[in-house]
């Protein structure tokens, strides 16, 4: 079988059909491949592990160009045939109002949902909250000052973004753990044949703590945005129950998940081009545009969520049949030659950066202000008080996480020399 050799030695089969594109495997260097279908097979046919067809859209026009055309839903109920609906994978009940989740809908049910939780992400009031990711960050390296070697995912990049979105929601910190395991699991339901069977467990479980959540909060509401989301449902927004589960299950795992990600790919992007990490020791004030290319360079989405052709539509001139599933790879946009120099060299003075790691269109990332602030605190504060920061393993051994969407590091091991 012929192969394709990645920089870091690793060999993809050729043809393409047979790589599973959610294997940590996979994960561990997907952009030999994208550059591939960019240059050959812009628009690509897969087949999933859950055994469903899909096509990959790779160029950074033809991405921009599904993340806002109106012709692909986000509601497969608005694009599919019935014949297709039926063909579907079976969900069960007590998950069923997953399916109302405001990144699943079209206009106007989606425009109605955001505008309820949009306020609560504005750039003005995200940066009232500097002070406290401020702390944190400090307060979680000083937890792990003095150790020679720390787990930068479990013990810094992981606590950052769930305790702020817990503090947000008024979800007790304390179960921060809880909610981070089971979005694992609702994660990794379509990464393998029997995902969503293993899945089962945590997703129930996830659900049955946001159903208890959400009615305590009925009974005692507090000064957090469950209560105020609640309050403006019984104040008639129309937000039914199972929009007000989705609402809460969707921003425990989007207001961190994405995050962690940043943090964990952009600290090892840092640690694998050590001169651009010391440029931005050096000029602390190169963190906004250092966490552009962070976010270019390492994509903590490598494709955006799921799209469904309203007709047969035309892309690169490939065909693509009403109601077929649509993966618009961000990672691949962001590493277009047609858009950007270089894309392969980290550079965080790269001006400009026109990135697609927070999507385009209606649905562009609501918690995009949260997780740039977030990323730029983490990684700042790491750099001036960790001296001497490199990987304690080697980069082949890094375990990445399995999934579909979300491209990210299990462990991140990192040895310091001198803490400040």
């Amino acid at each position: 079988m012929a192969v394709l050799t990645t920089r870091a030695g690793r060999s993809l089969p050729a043809p393409f059909g047979n790589v599973n594109i959610a294997s940590p495997q996979f994960k561990a260097d997907p952009y030999p491949f994208y550059a591939h279908l960019r240059a050959e097979e812009p628009v690509f046919r897969v087949t999933l592990p859950d055994k469903q067809p899909a096509w990959l859209v790779t160029r950074y026009d033809d991405v921009v160009m599904v993340l806002k055309d109106d012709r692909f839903a986000k509601d497969r109920r608005n694009a599919l045939t019935p014949e297709q609906l039926a063909r579907q994978p079976w969900i069960p009940g007590f998950a069923k109002p997953l399916t109302n989740n405001m990144l699943d809908l079209d206009p106007p049910d989606q425009t109605r949902l955001r505008a309820l939780v949009q306020m609560a992400f504005t750039p003005r009031r995200v940066e009232q909250m500097r002070g406290r990711i401020q702390a944190l960050a400090d307060q979680l390296l000083d937890a792990v000052k003095g150790r020679s070697q720390f787990d930068l995912i479990r013990d810094y990049a992981l606590p950052i973004p769930t305790t702020i979105i817990a503090e947000m929601l008024g979800v007790p910190v304390e179960d921060r753990h809880k909610f981070h395991r089971w979005s694992k699991a609702l994660l990794a339901a379509s990464s393998t044949r029997t995902g969503i069977w293993t899945a089962i467990p945590g997703i129930w479980l996830f659900m049955r703590y946001v159903r208890k959540f959400v009615r305590s909060r009925r009974a005692r509401p507090g000064d957090d945005l469950v209560s105020a989301l609640i309050q403006a449902e019984e104040a008639g927004e129309k937000l039914t129950e199972d929009e007000l589960l989705a609402l809460v299950v969707l921003l425990l795992v989007a207001g961190h998940e994405t995050t962690v990600n940043l943090i964990g790919n952009g600290m090892l992007a840092l640690l694998e081009n050590p001169e651009q990490m010391a440029k931005l020791r050096s000029d602390p004030a190169l963190i906004n545009s250092a966490v552009e290319e962070l976010l270019r360079f390492h994509s903590p989405v490598e494709t955006a969520t799921e799209r469904f052709p309203r007709h047969d539509v035309t892309v690169a001139g490939v065909r693509i049949p009403r109601g077929e599933l649509v993966l618009a790879v961000i990672a691949s946009a962001n590493r277009d030659e047609r858009q950007f120099v270089n894309p392969d060299i980290l550079d965080i003075a790269r001006e400009p950066n026109k990135h697609v790691s927070f999507g385009q269109g209606v649905h562009f990332c609501l918690g995009a202000p949260l997780a740039r602030l977030e990323g730029q605190i983490a990684i700042n504060t790491l750099l001036r008080r960790a001296c001497g920061l490199r990987l304690a393993a080697a980069p082949s051994a890094l375990r990445w996480r399995r999934g579909l969407v979300l491209r990210g590091l299990e462990k991140l091991p990192v040895a310091v020399t001198e803490w400040k």
